[in-house]
Formats: C-alpha cells, structure tokens, sequence
C-alpha cells in the first residue's frame, strides 16, 4: 500500500471520528430531558421548590409530565412573555397551564409556564412576578 493511500486512509478515518463525535453530541440523554431548575437559566428570579407552592401546582405539573387532559381550553397555548420578566426565546418557547385557585369562578391568576423542556416557571398576580421552580423539590 503506497504511502500516500495510507494518508488518505488516516485523514478518512480521522474525519468519520470527527463527525462521528459531532454528531453523537446532538443526541439528547435522559438527564438532557429531565427538568431543571429554571435558576440555571435566569438567576434574576427567586427559586421556589414545587412542594412550597399550592397543591393545585404540582397537580398541574403532574399532568404537564402525563400530557393532560387539562381542565381549560387555554392550558397549554402559548405564552408569548410580553412582560419580559422570562428570558428571551423564540415564539412559542413558553407554553402556560392554569393553576386553579380554590374558591374562584373563572381562571384566576396563577399559572405555571413551561420552556421548552427544561424550564418552569410560576405567578400567583397573572404574569406581574414570576419565580423560578424546582419541581424536584
């Protein structure tokens, strides 16, 4: 085998790794899909665990995780974050489910606001103030 076939043999292989590598990064894991908590993302909001919020909160993120049904026609539209107290994403990043409050007629002001995957978010004054939730907590 000449020298410059073995090269060129070297230089394709080095470059399957490469790409190979590049790929396999875009894959996501288990841990890439499990939510986190949205400090990571805007530390400007206070992290609040789930378990400190209202029952009504976590029986809502349990149906998030379980894909509903949910009790509003509204749960799981966009929520295009016009306050701008979330971080910046594209449109349609934040989707928002409402959070019943005992005692009220119609929806009331809590929600809790999903991005993308990973983040989660929650108002009890219809979207004046957020806090970032640990849903692990």
């Amino acid at each position: 085998m000449s020298s410059r076939r073995k090269v060129t043999g070297a230089l394709l292989g080095l470059l399957a790794l490469v790409v190979g590598a590049w790929f396999g990064q875009g894959f996501p894991t288990v841990d890439d899909l499990r939510p986190v908590p949205a400090a990571t993302v805007q530390s400007e909001l206070t992290v609040r665990a789930l378990s400190e919020l209202p029952p009504e909160a976590a029986e809502v993120w349990a149906l998030i995780q379980d894909g509903g049904p949910f009790p509003y026609e509204q749960d799981g539209t966009t929520f295009g974050n016009r306050e701008g107290l979330l971080p910046d994403r594209e449109r349609g990043w934040y989707r928002e489910y409402t959070v019943p409050t005992p005692g009220e007629d119609d929806r009331g002001a809590r929600r809790l606001v999903t991005g993308g995957k990973r983040e989660l978010y929650y108002t009890d004054d219809h979207y004046d103030s957020f806090v970032a939730v640990d849903p692990d907590r």
